[in-house]
């Protein structure tokens, strides 16, 4: 049985990711932990999010989360990160007055701002992006496997992730502006958005995660 490590460092919603991978039809072993050895051991590791950046990098790196996520993706392991866990792999983030991240993915985390518009009507958006939105599938990967080109997954968050190397965006989504709602490279996958929010297509997400061998 698949055992994946949802990764405890205090700042996620670790127990709706967790049910959310112990309801998807592929049966795995779910641990939430901040054991370091417990993590590397893990078949597959997931890395949460929620909350201000600047937290999250501290809590990241008092634990030794940032050096055992490197260590996950050099054995080869599946990934996946989610909606800050996404942020917090880029070089920067602009929250918090400017935060250095983990910097394993190339690009930035920027902030929506106060006077985004819908371009078609100028109606002025709410920040933060909150609720449904379309994920525009933009290149082919195995977590997408089963799930509908422009599927809605839910969101929640103020800044986004501006990539700077476009073909591993495999997921853009417009909210004001075009903006990354996932990432891929190699043995990694983020995403912006929630799976375990986000109905039918989330669980699905959760389930391709479940029978990924990390190889695209």
């Amino acid at each position: 049985m698949n055992t994946v490590a949802v990764i405890d460092y205090g700042m996620g919603n670790l127990h709706s990711v967790a049910k959310a991978l112990e309801h998807a039809p592929q049966r795995a072993n779910v641990i939430i932990t901040s054991d370091l050895q417990t993590i590397v051991n893990a078949d597959r590791v997931v890395l949460p999010g929620v909350g201000a950046m600047r937290d999250c990098m501290a809590e990241m790196r008092r634990l030794g989360v940032d050096t055992v996520v490197n260590e996950v993706l050099a054995q080869g392991k599946p990934l996946l990160a989610v909606c800050v866990g996404m942020q917090a792999l880029m070089r920067f983030s602009a929250e918090n007055n400017g935060v250095n991240c983990l910097n394993i993915l190339p690009g930035e985390v920027k902030y929506f701002g106060e006077q985004l518009r819908d371009p078609r009507t100028q109606q002025r958006l709410k920040v933060p992006h909150m609720g449904w939105n379309e994920v525009t599938q933009t290149r082919a990967h195995p977590l997408w496997q089963g799930i509908a080109q422009d599927s809605r997954f839910y969101f929640v968050h103020s800044y986004y992730v501006q990539a700077d190397v476009e073909n591993q965006v495999v997921g853009r989504t417009h909210y004001g502006i075009p903006f990354a709602a996932a990432l891929a490279r190699d043995n990694l996958f983020a995403v912006q958005f929630h799976p375990e929010k986000s109905a039918q297509a989330g669980l699905q997400l959760y389930e391709n995660f479940l029978n990924w061998d990390g190889k695209v």
